[in-house]
């Protein structure tokens, strides 16, 4: 018997309480055949990000598995007045496409935004929305969602500081920097993580030093082309 990628789980939703299925990519179909310097993974078969984000059929309440558990009242009717209340029933718990994922990632950050979800979850979504993009190879919309993404993990960073265990972070933001063309800040934020003493985190480290010899090399290019135009 051939095993299926996908299998369900059944959550709750912590807005209108109603108990659906979301679907689930097995473990052992979890391995990406390429992975880009920003973590974005390549499946052959499913791709689990897709079924990152669960959604209400009957609210449509969007939510990730690291999201808040509970709702206060000014969440609640901030959520009821804004979605739930002109919601058409809609099932996303079976197989997602990728604009069907696209679609479930875009009402996870429009729930997360209405209720003030925390910074690192709205910062997430930004990103995968630019991978989902980036799948489709549309660069406009990809480097979009880039910028929205970098803003949101620098607030993170403002947010929270750096301690042993954001060494990603910082990680991250000089690379979006990076594929942005931002080498000059790039360089900067990788240089962070090699520098800072508190930070041990060997293959991050190693990673930013790669990524710190790729942007500085782009800088100097740029810089290049730059006395060659005048």
């Amino acid at each position: 018997m051939k095993l299926e990628p996908l299998y369900s789980i059944k959550v709750q939703c912590i807005h209108c309480e109603h108990e659906f299925e979301t679907s689930r990519v097995r473990p052992s179909f979890k391995k990406a055949y390429r992975t880009d310097t920003d973590f974005c993974a390549y499946y052959k078969s499913e791709n689990p990000d897709y079924y990152v984000v669960r959604i209400c059929p009957s609210c449509g309440f969007a939510s990730t598995e690291n999201s808040i558990v509970k709702l206060n009242d000014k969440q609640r009717s901030a959520f009821q007045a804004q979605i739930a209340s002109r919601w058409e029933r809609r099932d996303f718990g079976g197989r997602r496409s990728l604009e069907e994922a696209l679609e479930t990632y875009k009402l996870g950050l429009l729930c997360a935004q209405i209720i003030g979800e925390r910074e690192r979850i709205i910062a997430s979504l930004l990103h995968h929305i630019a991978w989902l993009y980036r799948y489709q190879q549309n660069q406009e919309q990809e480097k979009r969602f880039l910028r929205y993404s970098l803003g949101s993990y620098i607030r993170v960073f403002e947010l929270e500081g750096v301690g042993a265990n954001d060494a990603k972070l910082l990680y991250l933001i000089g690379e979006i920097h990076r594929r942005l063309g931002q080498y000059q800040e790039a360089v900067q934020w990788f240089g962070r993580v090699v520098q800072d003493q508190r930070i041990v985190d060997a293959a991050m480290i190693r990673a930013s030093r790669e990524q710190w010899r790729v942007a500085s090399e782009q800088l100097r290019e740029e810089k290049g082309h730059a006395l060659g135009a005048e």
